[in-house]
């Protein structure tokens, strides 16, 4: 459904094109300062117009990049909104109640015509056809509708919320590949030969959290590993997730991979910061990765419904030729929502 989480709880709603998305959370403590302003430089990392380097963190080597082009040529889309946040309920005088938090983004820079065509021919890649039967063609297709990435901005929200909730946690992430390059030198060369190309790119987030206490997280079907994973994989076009050593752990002997213990804890994190689900007081460190945009220019072949035959597609609008550029926050957000539910 459209609610995460047990004690810190946050439940979004809206659509790409409605008149505004938004989130609710639960469970947030009382009494900590929070103004429209908090939200500023994680929604800032949000928004359209990164370049490779930026996403990564290198914001000195993105200015400098050699021959650098427009913003939307770096592979994010056109589309440009104000997203500012106006919280509704959970605040006086600049402080949270303890009562339900609502904050919403209205949307304006819209242009739902992009999409008139997808009923009868819906887009490779995206959940325009299991939507429609799900809901027997009843579901608001524009801009994607509910399954939009745009509606992880209130989950960026929330993510900032979750993070005051978090004193003395840091949560990082960063990007560390891209079109399966992890030389960001290369990636504005990659982007810019993918948009002439009407194709996009994929990338792989890397996420670590540091400061977390011994004994976060359950056996089983709450393991630390589970509800992150839960968590990430609601983000829009997640296809993969590894904690620690990953897949690479199946290739390895046990003297390898096994994180023997010092006096302050595990001496090294193949593990990535959990045993038996369970935090071990090393860093949370995982990998998230993205599939390469769905909607392209270039031209593709799937069927025509209202016709019954095959037919070509091509993709109007305006999309990020790779939007994992701007996903290091949304990751960085489900995992600070995660553990302040667990704290």
């Amino acid at each position: 459904m459209n609610t995460f989480g047990r004690i810190f709880r946050v439940s979004i709603f809206g659509e790409s094109h409605g008149e505004a998305i938004g989130i609710v959370m639960d469970g947030v403590p009382e009494g900590m300062e929070l103004s429209a302003a908090d939200f500023a430089a994680d929604i800032a990392r949000r928004s359209p117009g990164k370049r490779g380097a930026e996403a990564r963190g290198d914001f000195a080597s993105a200015q400098a990049a050699p021959g650098a082009a427009a913003p939307a040529a770096f592979g994010t889309t056109p589309r440009v909104e104000a997203d500012e946040p106006q919280i509704l309920s959970g605040v006086v005088d600049g402080h949270t109640t303890g009562a339900p938090l609502t904050i919403v983004f209205r949307n304006a820079n819209t242009r739902s015509g992009d999409y008139g065509e997808f009923d009868a021919m819906p887009r490779p890649g995206h959940a325009d056809y299991v939507a429609a039967v799900k809901w027997d063609w009843a579901n608001d297709p524009r801009g994607g509708g509910h399954f939009s990435g745009r509606i992880t901005l209130p989950v960026v929200a929330a993510g900032v919320v979750a993070k005051k909730v978090l004193e003395g946690i840091d949560i990082s992430a960063k990007l560390i590949e891209v079109g399966g390059c992890p030389d960001s030198a290369r990636w504005p060369e990659l982007l810019t030969a993918a948009t002439a190309e009407g194709d996009s790119l994929g990338g792989v987030v890397q996420c670590t959290a540091t400061g977390l206490p011994v004994g976060l997280g359950e056996p089983f079907f709450d393991s630390v590993e589970s509800l992150v994973s839960h968590a990430v994989f609601s983000i829009p076009g997640v296809r993969g997730i590894e904690f620690g050593d990953g897949f690479a752990a199946a290739r390895m002997k046990g003297s390898e991979h096994n994180d023997p213990f010092g006096p302050e804890g595990p001496v090294k994190n193949g593990a990535g910061g959990v045993n038996g689900g369970i935090t071990n007081g090393a860093p949370l460190v995982f990998r998230v990765a993205f599939k390469p945009t769905s909607s392209i220019a270039k031209a593709q072949q799937t069927w025509n419904f209202a016709e019954n035959r095959e037919d070509t597609l091509r993709i109007k609008g305006r999309h990020d030729v790779c939007f994992a550029l701007r996903t290091p926050v949304i990751v960085e957000a489900m995992t600070a929502i995660v553990l302040a539910d667990l704290l």
